[in-house]
């Protein structure tokens, strides 16, 4: 009842909260739609794979919406000394958009589809989640007290959450006869509002990830950077070409595909650096104060990285033609909405519930590294799939498709169990996390 009182007077946690809640049932989908993999037809009759791949990426992205959304409206009324605008439009906006992504999750067990790639339910549903946008919109813009002078973490907030309004009625378009009409024009639409819709939750992460970083330093060093500000402007025309690499088999112009996933790549490499040159500007006092938010902060930092070393790969056309439908792009996804995401929004929740000395440091090393190794070799056996994968398809395709399954069941296995141990620390984290949440009076 406590914590029930809380979040009467914190809506802003509620998102926080609704977002752990999605992490646990996509983890959980996850392990499922891995072990589907090593026993094809596992719960077909009832829970197919169908159903499960949905469940699960359903969960993923709006772990990741509803939680950005939570690191907004808390650093924001944080910074503000005061809070929101509306904390009624809060509660409303939270309740549409929980209400509609259950009813989501409800209509995918049943076999209820309807829509696209990624936003699979039926279009409907999307009426909830416009709306629920718009009030962030209102809620965001009306909080700003002024637009003078601004850090870049408010400009990040307010042009993501602008953009993805705008990019989610752009993955609707295909609605309208017109636009769906021509196959490469509905294809290169439906893809380039995906991409795009990434950069914008992207936007609304980072400029959390500014602000945390400042707050920890105890500095506005960065929040009013050149190239704070140069990463904003990156990630503006990220929201317009990211997308690019998914249609480099779709004849649209060259040059904007080139562009866009340089301009992407840029943008990564920028963050990154800025994460490093804050790491290395604190002192060990102030490490060891914020231990668990530094340190998702910091395997951001590594997952970065990594995922460049990926992406740059994926961005050369004679190698997308490769990887394009393998599980390198898996490998690829999961490195950025695990390692690169889902890290940094950790950082937000241990931080805004005041979460650091309440949970020993011991059994915070073994969640903390038994997600982050689990995790590497995930990937690794993702990026080996993929190889096989793309191998089978350029070079061998009259082998049959059951076959080179077959070969990649050893890949499969090891993705299975590291599944199993990044879920075991992902779920200890979450417990933690619920179990220690602190009472701010």
């Amino acid at each position: 009842m406590e914590l029930l009182d809380n979040l009467k007077n914190k809506p802003a946690n509620k998102f926080f909260f609704f977002g752990l809640f999605l992490l646990g049932i996509a983890l959980f989908f996850g392990l499922t739609g891995a072990l589907q993999y090593l026993v094809p037809g596992l719960f077909k009759e009832n829970l197919s794979f169908e159903k499960v791949r949905p469940l699960h990426v359903t969960s993923a992205v709006f772990w990741i919406i509803s939680s950005a959304i939570g690191g907004v409206y808390s650093f924001l009324a944080e910074r503000n000394q005061k809070p929101i605008y509306s904390k009624t439009l809060m509660n409303i906006q939270f309740y549409l958009l929980s209400g509609a992504v259950v009813l989501i999750l409800i209509t995918y067990i049943f076999g209820i589809f309807g829509g696209r790639e990624y936003w699979e339910f039926h279009p409907f549903l999307a009426i909830p989640i416009g709306l629920s946008w718009v009030l962030f919109i209102i809620n965001v813009f009306k909080s700003v007290p002024t637009f003078k002078k601004l850090p870049v973490y408010m400009w990040m907030w307010m042009s993501g959450a602008a953009f993805f309004l705008f990019t989610f009625l752009e993955s609707y378009l295909w609605l309208i006869p017109f636009f769906r009409s021509t196959i490469v024009a509905d294809m290169t639409i439906q893809w380039k509002s995906y991409g795009s819709m990434v950069g914008c939750w992207n936007l609304l992460i980072y400029g959390s990830s500014i602000y945390l970083m400042d707050k920890i330093s105890g500095t506005e060093k960065y929040s009013y950077s050149k190239i704070g500000f140069w990463l904003y402007f990156l990630g503006l025309f990220n929201l317009m070409f990211n997308w690019s690499h998914h249609v480099y088999t779709l004849p649209t112009p060259r040059f904007v595909q080139y562009i866009g996933y340089g301009v992407s790549m840029t943008e990564l490499i920028l963050l990154g650096r800025i994460i490093w040159l804050w790491r290395s500007s604190l002192t060990t006092a102030k490490k060891n104060y914020h231990l668990y938010s530094y340190r998702f902060l910091l395997s951001a930092d590594i997952w970065i990285l990594l995922t460049l070393i990926v992406a740059i790969g994926m961005s050369v056309p004679a190698i997308n033609i490769y990887t394009h439908g393998t599980h390198i792009t898996v490998g690829h996804t999961m490195g950025a909405t695990i390692g690169i995401n889902s890290f940094l929004l950790l950082s937000f929740i241990f931080d805004v519930f005041k979460i650091k000395e309440k949970i020993s440091a011991k059994r915070f090393t073994f969640a903390y590294f038994t997600v982050n190794i689990s995790l590497f070799v995930f990937w690794v056996a993702l990026l080996t799939a993929g190889v096989l994968k793309a191998d089978w398809q350029m070079h061998h395709p009259e082998i049959p498709f059951a076959e080179m399954m077959k070969k990649l069941r050893p890949a499969f296995m090891v993705f299975f169990v590291s599944g199993i141990g990044l879920a075991t620390g992902f779920y200890i984290i979450i417990y933690k996390i619920i179990k220690h949440y602190r009472i701010v009076k």
